[in-house]
């Protein structure tokens, strides 16, 4: 469970990007984060990936409050959070199957069961072909099939996803988001963030709305209003 109580967040001496936002995302649940541009999405999502630390109010991970957290512990809660980057965030040294092996190599298997999983899930994304290709060759959508594989290789605790259909045509869609669903059915609690109102509206899924740093609950199908 992920808990956040009347969480506030400013950057420096600036104006507070979030004000008293509270929800709780329960063990694998499945929620939809929208909002217009400049709600705070993004602040948000770097809440749930402890890429920063809230300026005010409690925030409890996986049983743990955040705000007592030693630095040097973050890390290893930073491993069970599987992060899908709008910009990607790829290694460019290193190849589409290194890239999504690394969660992998990080948690210690073996090879073999490395090269089975990477190669499974790679094809599964339609890039059995590109597996030994760097990111330089690959095209935008691609290079988001390989964040999304290195993202869930390691069946992580939360998978926080932001914008994750955003580079890809609409089959591809559904077959990530069916992917999505088959990790969040095994207990994996997910978050997607997106602009995309039909995709929304075909999980049904509940949603979390932002609109100028406050936040609220819409019931699954809810619309997201025109014009974000």
């Amino acid at each position: 469970m992920i808990t956040f109580e009347n969480v506030g967040m400013r950057y420096g001496m600036g104006a507070e990007v979030l004000r008293d936002v509270s929800f709780t995302l329960d063990k694998g649940s499945f929620h939809f984060l929208v909002g217009p541009s400049g709600a705070g999405k993004t602040t948000l999502l770097k809440l749930l990936y402890l890429a920063h630390r809230p300026s005010r109010g409690l925030i409890n991970f996986f049983g743990r409050d955040l705000m007592t957290q030693e630095r040097e512990t973050l890390p290893r809660l930073r491993r069970r959070i599987g992060v899908v980057f709008q910009d990607f965030r790829l290694f460019d040294h290193m190849t589409a199957f290194e890239n999504v092996a690394l969660p992998l190599r990080i948690q210690g298997a073996k090879r073999a069961q490395v090269a089975d999983h990477v190669e499974e899930l790679l094809s599964w994304v339609g890039l059995e072909d590109r597996m030994h290709a760097r990111p330089a060759t690959l095209s935008g959508g691609e290079k988001q099939r390989v964040a999304i594989a290195r993202a869930v290789i390691n069946k992580p605790d939360l998978l926080v996803a932001d914008e994750p259909t955003g580079n890809v045509d609409p089959e591809m869609s559904r077959r990530l988001m069916h992917l999505f669903v088959a990790l969040n059915k095994e207990g994996t609690t997910t978050v997607v963030a997106t602009h995309d109102d039909t995709l929304v509206r075909s999980m049904a899924a509940p949603t979390l709305r932002l609109d100028k740093g406050e936040i609220s609950f819409l019931p699954g199908g809810s619309p997201i209003d025109p014009g974000e």
